[in-house]
């Protein structure tokens, strides 16, 4: 079983995607993707590291 994420870890990626939102329409989609893949990896690796 994996630790759960820390509340700095779920602040961090709030952040981040409040970023995203606030971007342009059209660098939306490669901003989110971006993310998604990184988070992906981070799951899949079992890593942690900083966002």
């Amino acid at each position: 079983m994996t630790d759960p994420a820390s509340d700095e870890d779920v602040r961090g990626l709030a952040d981040r995607v409040r970023d995203v939102e606030g971007r342009p329409l059209e660098e939306r989609s490669g901003a989110f993707a971006a993310l998604h893949d990184e988070l992906r990896t981070r799951l899949e690796g079992g890593g942690s590291a900083s966002a």
